[in-house]
Formats: structure tokens, C-alpha cells, sequence
């Protein structure tokens, strides 16, 4: 008789991870997708999903954990898999009430609550931004007497740039913490520090980052989100100086938060002011906006497929072989765009290797062996989408990085 396939149980708040659906089905193993209402009906690979279950909203306790205990007495459900970011601490109280191996919830809040990353990354000695918690209103009065503006207010749960808030006196952050009332608790002030800002995508096994791209962005996605403007990225030869420190940074703080396997997006900025790399905030998940179809490019690495590849040999009991990097070079843009479909036949390089099929945006990737044509082709396009797609006001919500 043949052991039964292994079946994982899948949260998308949002349409993303298709990849690992694919990459899961293509190995044998049962796909079970929990998703979001919204999103239900979006372009997800039905061939490679064995059962489809909708939830009205799949962060809501307890409701998710009714729901999926009821699917567990008819299913043998093997791991649990978060892919959008606001399913990683979901998927991970899930584990712990089912008992299914993975990340369990305290792990899970290094990766989705910033001030549980400061804390940890401070205690284990990674440079980060000077920050508070917005507890007890002494110790704020002392951060921010100490700690000279601008600040920033971050929402502690919120992904990427958005919810944050940029205050230059003590008066705005008091204004805002009366707005907020009882929900300042679910953010921190951290003084903003200014200069570029990166971003490594890592795959770990067995506490190990075994793969790792660092690339930098071009507008901070800060800025694009609160600004506007064209979003950009490209990766760093490994080589590099900066490539280097960045993913000698990346491993030790994922060691210190303690990432056992999977993927993760960790952001740094490299200050103006002294040239040191300051850790942002990190996730336990493929980055979003599309980064992984740039690494992918530079690399010939599927993080989406490699985060299924890990989790089947874990199930297994058998080792994994992370992949070869090709060593390429790649370079994302994207935009909102005035135009529903906007046209890009004009951008007719041979480098480009993907479009962003996506209404009222225009993106696309490029990849060379050569890093500084991949440079050359950013800026040259980055100028040239601001002028022919870039629309002043967003149709709808920012992306998340």
C-alpha cells in the first residue's frame, strides 16, 4: 500500500506564492488553499490545487482556528504554509493549536511585530535605529528628549511602508498618539535615519541561510509609498563590498531571531551620516512587489519553488540542496500608471525578460551579466516611466514590499 502524499495547508490573504503551489503539485504532494473571499476568484493555478476553502477574513480569532481544526478531521494535514505576509503569525498559532512542526508564535512575532525584531536584534547586538515603545509615556518623553528628530511611527503588524507616520517634533507625536487612543500600543517611534536602503532574500535551512541576494533599492520604498514615484530595485554582484557585509548582516540576524528554515526579506539602510548598515525589519516570507522575479532573473532561483522544495524534504526527513546562483545581474521597475494597459513596445531592449501584467501599473525586469548595463538600464527607464505612465494619484492601495 503507498503512503499517502504529503498535503499542505495553504493561507493567502492575497494572491500570492503561486509558485509554491506549483512546485508542491509538480512533487505529489495535496494542496490545500484557505483563502481570503477577495481574492477567491484570482488567478491562482487550479491544477495545482487539490481543494479550495474561502474565509471571509483569515487573520479572525477564532474562527480561523474553528475552521481549520474542522478541515483536520478529515484531512492529515502535514505543514502549514503562510504566503502573504499577514498570514505568517496565523499559520503560526495555527501549528501550535494543531501540534504540525514549523515556525511556532514566539519565532513568528521576529518576522510580522517590528518592535519584537528591535528587541531581539538589540539584545543580540545587531545595529538598529534608536527606537521606543509607546508603553509608558516617561520612557517616551526620555527617547525623544535624548534621541534627536526626525522620527518615524511605525505600525508594529503593517507590512512594509505602510501606516508609517514621519513626525519632526515631539508635539506631532503626541497629536498622533491622542488619535490613535487605545491602538498606540500597536506602534513604536524610531528616529529616521536617512540614506539607501537595501534589501537580501534568503533561504535558510537548518538555522542556516543557505542561499542569499542582496540588492538595492532605488527610491526607498517608503518614499515611493508615501511620495509617489517610480519603485525600483537590482541586485548586487556578490562580489561587492556591499553585497557582502549586507549578507553577512542578513545571516546573523536571522540566526538571532531564529529562523529554523524558509525564506525571508530582511531590509537594511546604509546611513548617510556614518556608513554603517542599520537593520529595518525582516519577514519570514518571499518579498513581495514582484522581488522575486528580479532575483529569479539575476540568479535562475525560484524562491516561491525552493520554500516548497525545503518544506518537502523537512517532511521527508530528507537533506536539502540549495540551489546554484548563476551569478547574473537584474534590475525591477514599476509604477502606477495613468493608463489602464499602459504601452510599453517602445521599451524594446533585449535585457528584458518580464512585464508586469497588471491594470493601471507598468513594470518590467531586465537581466545581463553585465551589473552596470542592468544600472544602466534602471536609470534610463526609471526616467522615461515617470514620464510616459506615472500617475500623480494612485488608483488604489500602495503595494507591499
Amino acid at each position: 500500500m503507498n503512503a499517502r502524499p504529503i498535503t499542505f495547508l495553504c493561507l493567502a490573504s492575497e494572491l500570492k506564492g503561486t509558485p509554491f503551489l506549483i512546485e508542491a503539485k509538480r512533487q505529489g504532494c495535496r494542496t490545500i488553499l484557505v483563502v481570503a473571499e477577495a481574492y477567491a476568484q484570482a488567478a491562482w493555478p487550479w491544477d495545482s490545487i487539490d481543494e479550495l476553502f474561502r474565509m471571509p477574513d483569515l487573520s479572525r480569532r477564532p474562527d480561523i482556528i474553528h475552521a481549520i481544526s474542522y478541515l483536520a478531521r478529515a484531512h492529515h494535514i502535514d505543514r502549514i504554509v503562510a504566503l502573504d505576509d499577514f498570514d505568517v503569525e496565523t499559520a503560526a498559532d495555527l501549528r501550535e493549536h494543531l501540534r504540525i512542526p514549523g515556525m511556532g508564535h514566539t519565532t513568528a512575532r521576529h518576522f510580522r511585530d517590528k518592535l519584537a525584531m528591535r528587541v531581539t536584534a538589540r539584545e543580540k547586538g545587531i545595529l538598529a535605529p534608536p527606537f521606543s515603545p509607546l508603553f509608558n509615556y516617561d520612557d517616551l518623553r526620555a527617547f525623544m528628549a535624548e534621541v534627536p528628530p526626525p522620527w518615524v511611527l511605525k505600525p508594529r503588524f503593517e507590512a512594509g511602508a505602510i501606516g508609517i507616520r514621519k513626525a519632526h517634533e515631539a508635539q506631532t507625536v503626541w497629536r498622533a498618539l491622542d488619535e490613535l487612543g487605545d491602538k498606540q500600543s500597536f506602534y513604536l517611534l524610531e528616529q529616521f535615519v536617512p540614506g539607501d536602503v537595501y534589501h537580501v532574500d534568503a533561504i535558510v535551512w537548518e538555522r542556516e541561510a543557505v542561499f542569499s541576494r542582496a540588492s538595492r533599492y532605488g527610491l526607498p520604498p517608503m518614499a515611493v509609498t508615501h511620495g509617489g514615484g517610480v519603485f525600483s530595485s537590482r541586485t548586487l554582484p556578490a562580489a561587492d563590498p556591499e553585497s557582502q557585509a549586507l549578507v553577512g548582516a542578513n545571516r546573523a540576524l536571522l540566526a538571532a531571531l531564529g529562523m529554523v528554515r524558509g525564506v525571508a526579506h530582511t531590509e537594511f539602510i546604509r546611513s548617510q551620516a556614518d556608513g554603517r548598515y542599520y537593520f529595518l525589519e525582516t519577514a519570514a516570507r518571499v518579498g513581495g512587489a514582484n522581488l522575486d522575479k528580479m532575483v529569479a532573473a539575476a540568479s535562475g532561483v525560484d524562491l516561491w519553488a525552493e520554500a516548497a522544495r525545503l518544506e518537502i524534504a523537512n517532511v521527508r526527513g530528507e537533506p536539502y540542496a540549495a540551489p546554484g546562483d548563476r551569478g547574473e545581474n537584474a534590475g525591477i521597475l514599476a509604477c502606477l500608471s495613468r493608463q489602464e494597459w499602459p504601452d510599453l513596445s517602445t521599451y524594446n531592449d533585449p535585457e528584458i525578460v518580464w512585464r508586469l501584467p497588471k491594470p493601471y501599473h507598468a513594470g518590467l525586469i531586465v537581466a545581463s551579466p553585465a551589473a552596470a548595463r542592468v544600472a544602466q538600464l534602471i536609470n534610463a527607464y526609471a526616467e522615461r516611466f515617470a514620464r510616459d505612465f506615472l500617475a500623480v494619484a494612485p488608483p488604489k492601495a500602495p503595494t507591499r514590499v
